[in-house]
Parts: C-alpha cells; sequence; structure tokens
C-alpha cells in the first residue's frame, strides 16, 4: 500500500499470500517500485514468462535456477544466496528453486499481478 508519508514495514507483519504451492510472498507496493518477499521452498518452479516490469531477485539464502531468453539467447544463471539477478522489462525468465530460498523481489513499475500470479490463474 502506498502512502504519501513515510513509514515503516515489518516483513513478518505484512499479510501473507501463497500465489502458487510452495511460495510464500509479503509486499510492500509503493508508487514507483513494489518489492515481494518470497520464500520458495525447494522444488518450487515457475515456467517461462515476461513482463513489463523491471525485475531484480536478490536472494538472501538458498539457490535459484533460471532460465533466461534475451538478446544472448537462451541460457540457465543459477543465482545463491548473496547475489543479484537483474532482469530487464520484457525479457522471458523462468525460476526454479534448487533448495529452499528467500528472495526479495524488486519490480519496477508496481503492479499487482507479476508471472507468478498469472501462473496461478
Amino acid at each position: 500500500m502506498s502512502h504519501d508519508f513515510a513509514c515503516v514495514h515489518r516483513w513478518n507483519d505484512l499479510p501473507v499470500d501463497h500465489p502458487m504451492d510452495r511460495i510464500e510472498r509479503r509486499r510492500v507496493i509503493g508508487d514507483k517500485t513494489m518489492l515481494s518477499h518470497v520464500v520458495l521452498q525447494e522444488g518450487f518452479a515457475l515456467g517461462e514468462h515476461a513482463h513489463k516490469n523491471e525485475q531484480f531477485a536478490i536472494v538472501l539464502s538458498g539457490c535459484v535456477e533460471f532460465t533466461i531468453s534475451d538478446a544472448r539467447g537462451t541460457r540457465t544463471e543459477i543465482v545463491r544466496g548473496g547475489e543479484v539477478l537483474h532482469l530487464p522489462s520484457n525479457v522471458p525468465h523462468a525460476a526454479l528453486a534448487i533448495e529452499t530460498s528467500t528472495v526479495i523481489d524488486v519490480f519496477t513499475p508496481p503492479s499487482e499481478l507479476t508471472g507468478i500470479d498469472h501462473s496461478s490463474s
């Protein structure tokens, strides 16, 4: 939820949703950016999708395999705790949690619907 004043959010106090099996998500949505705190259980898989949002996937712990299709071709990137994947707008990508992982996703512009939400419908 966006405010016109500064405020502190506590991840543990935010509502949790489960847009797909094996994922737990909490979000802070501002006017120009959205943060999603997600816990992906080992084996979580998200098929290829693309969205207008630019995305930064900050892996805090665990290991996530991303399949990316961009101007360099289709490739796999393994992103581990302490690493960040930058996905430009409209770049097709898929994800697989190699182990249980905690990720902060940063999306700009914010959107109520991301690849996870489109996959669950």
